[in-house]
């Protein structure tokens, strides 16, 4: 036992000498979120900075064992981890400093600069010449040692909390419920990336080492995966024959469906390969020899469908990748037919050149090409329905229908969430539309598309979807409060307003605001309750039949409840009338209770 015990730790201190820096990264993601865990998921600066460093981290894991991999093979391991260490904090730098900056437009930076860094594992060792047998028992090695992490950290992790949980249910510990997401956090990051290592064990020469073929990675892909692909590949072929017979475009969603078997069945390709030539199934060879061909009328089908949906409403993001991925198959589909020599290490370099390109090219980056795009759309819906003044404004007094205002909204938002401020900026007449161009300019892409919508005098009820109801906005200027004569503060919002204590009493924040009958209260320790359902009952009742956005001094009410003297302030509060509803939808945000006791 105790033989075996220092067997393990010897393993483990190798792994923590060797990847010194994949297991830092590891610490530092699992520590950020265990921080996080502790501030209960609030909206704050300091949870913002947490969170980049967690994302930053996460990537710098699989970047940095790609370098020390790399380095195995060519040396030079000094220099290779500092340009990733340097790469990590420029991708921090990238990153926005305010939480409301963060839209999903860095979604499209971040997911393609993981799955790049995870490519570059894959082939961070192979550019010198290398068998290709070498090459596929390395991923081979690395695909099991995966799935065995995946297996041991959930066993691990689930074990863990489980123990805790008896310890904490027989003796009495009171343990605080984040400590089983501090574990989780602790376990799933940095347990799952040290467990890895030790698979690993001395890296690339042991990856690399020939070994058997799994039995069940044969009788997987041979049985299951492969004959799955076979049955998907003939239902997409009968709708590629159903297009034709009735002469139609293809819908949208079929791109994802031919992109998922093209990628699904390359991927059993790659499984396969030492099988293809000896013992594996009929139509394991079969399916071998003919993939690629079946791949030709189905990318007709998947460029097909792109280019009617680019055409018809331009670029954004998600289509570009859509249409890079229908280049890059359409490349290996014809590397792998009319190469003799081809080498399956083309499927991954191939693949992570054509995503660097869509990060880093010049003009033709995924970024560039979606916002040029889409300011050519606008501009195309203002020029067709005459909108723009002879000095290019937007003109706001001449009627439209509600549609086109909708669709111009939907476009001023996508370009302000690309901070494209200054073409924006020059189609409006800052002097007559401040709100509008006061929230461009700071980023607030839903209240300038609210503003621009009521910044239309004469709309045309049309569309309803576009205008089936009315808005009100109701802001409280009271930017700064003042908190000198209470004691607590409790922040909470509309979704998030858990208990609160002080000491023994317990505070729940209660609304039903969306009722036909509002219900806004506080309850103390779910006997005692302070109302202040006429706070928004008030509010309701004042600015009934107002629509755009109203701002007023203060949103507030004062009451007691049993040994406290309370004071709600709300920061914001909305109204949404739907024609089919008789009461309108209520929300607020931003809200505070001040307490003191008397």
């Amino acid at each position: 036992m105790i033989q075996k015990l220092n067997e393990i730790f010897g393993k483990a201190l190798y792994a923590i000498r060797q990847y010194p820096l994949v297991l830092l990264m590891a610490l530092s993601a699992s520590i950020c979120l265990m921080f996080i865990a502790e501030d209960n998921f609030r909206t704050s600066e300091k949870v913002f900075t947490l969170t980049k460093f967690t994302l930053v981290s996460c990537l710098g894991i699989s970047l940095m064992f790609g370098l020390k991999i790399l380095s195995q093979r060519i040396g030079k391991q000094f220099l290779l981890e500092l340009g990733g260490i340097l790469f990590i904090v420029l991708l921090y730098f990238l990153l926005p400093k305010l939480e409301k900056d963060f839209t999903e437009v860095y979604a499209f930076l971040l997911v393609p600069t993981y799955i790049l860094s995870h490519l570059f594992v894959s082939f961070a060792a192979f550019f010198r010449k290398k068998t290709e047998m070498d090459f596929w028992q390395y991923n081979k090695n690395l695909f099991i040692n995966i799935f065995l992490t995946t297996i041991f950290t959930g066993v691990l992790t689930g074990g863990v909390e489980l123990a805790i949980v008896a310890v904490d249910q027989l003796f009495d510990f009171n343990f605080s419920d984040k400590i089983y997401l501090r574990v989780f956090y602790l376990l799933a990051i940095f347990g799952s990336s040290l467990i890895f290592l030790l698979f690993n064990e001395k890296g690339l020469e042991y990856l690399e080492k020939e070994g058997a073929y799994p039995v069940v990675l044969k009788f997987f892909t041979q049985y299951i995966l492969i004959p799955l692909l076979i049955i998907y590949v003939v239902i997409l072929y009968f709708y590629s024959g159903k297009i034709l017979l009735n002469w139609e475009l293809p819908r949208g969603w079929v791109s994802y469906l031919v992109l998922a078997y093209s990628i699904v069945g390359i991927l059993a390709i790659l499984l396969v390969h030492p099988l293809k030539e000896n013992s594996a199934k009929s139509w394991v060879k079969m399916f071998s020899k003919i993939f690629y061909f079946t791949l030709i009328p189905l990318l007709i089908l998947l460029l097909t469908a792109i280019f009617t949906r680019i055409l018809e409403y331009g670029y954004t993001e998600p289509r570009y990748y859509v249409l890079l991925l229908a280049i890059w198959l359409v490349t290996v589909m014809f590397y792998f037919i009319l190469n003799k020599n081809q080498n399956i290490k083309f499927i991954p370099i191939s693949l992570f050149a054509f995503g660097l390109f869509s990060l880093i090219f010049p003009y033709f980056n995924t970024f560039s090409v979606a916002k040029r795009s889409q300011e050519n759309q606008l501009m195309k819906v203002l020029n067709d329905h005459k909108l723009l003044t002879s000095n290019q404004k937007i003109n706001f007094k001449k009627s439209v229908a509600d549609s086109v205002v909708t669709k111009i909204g939907n476009e001023f938002v996508f370009l302000i969430k690309r901070n494209d401020k200054d073409f924006l900026l020059n189609l409006i007449d800052t002097k007559k539309s401040k709100d509008l161009a006061k929230n461009i300019n700071e980023n607030n892409f839903w209240s300038a598309n609210s503003d621009l919508y009521y910044s239309f005098s004469d709309i045309k009820k049309t569309d309803k979807y576009a205008s089936d109801y009315d808005r009100l906005e109701v802001i409280s200027d009271q930017n700064i409060i003042d908190v000198k004569d209470y004691q607590y503060v409790f922040y909470f919002n509309r979704y998030n307003h858990g208990n609160k204590k002080i000491g023994n009493d317990n505070f729940e924040i209660y609304d039903r605001v969306t009722d036909e009958n509002p219900q806004f209260k506080v309850i103390l320790n779910s006997d005692e309750e302070a109302d202040f359902s006429s706070l928004i009952k008030d509010l309701v009742k004042k600015y009934k039949g107002k629509v755009g956005k109203v701002n007023v001094p203060e949103i507030s009410m004062e009451a007691d409840l049993g040994d406290y003297h309370l004071k709600m302030i709300l920061g914001s509060f909305s109204t949404e009338q739907y024609r089919s509803n008789t009461y309108p939808n209520i929300s607020y945000d931003d809200a505070y209770l001040l307490i003191r006791k008397k």
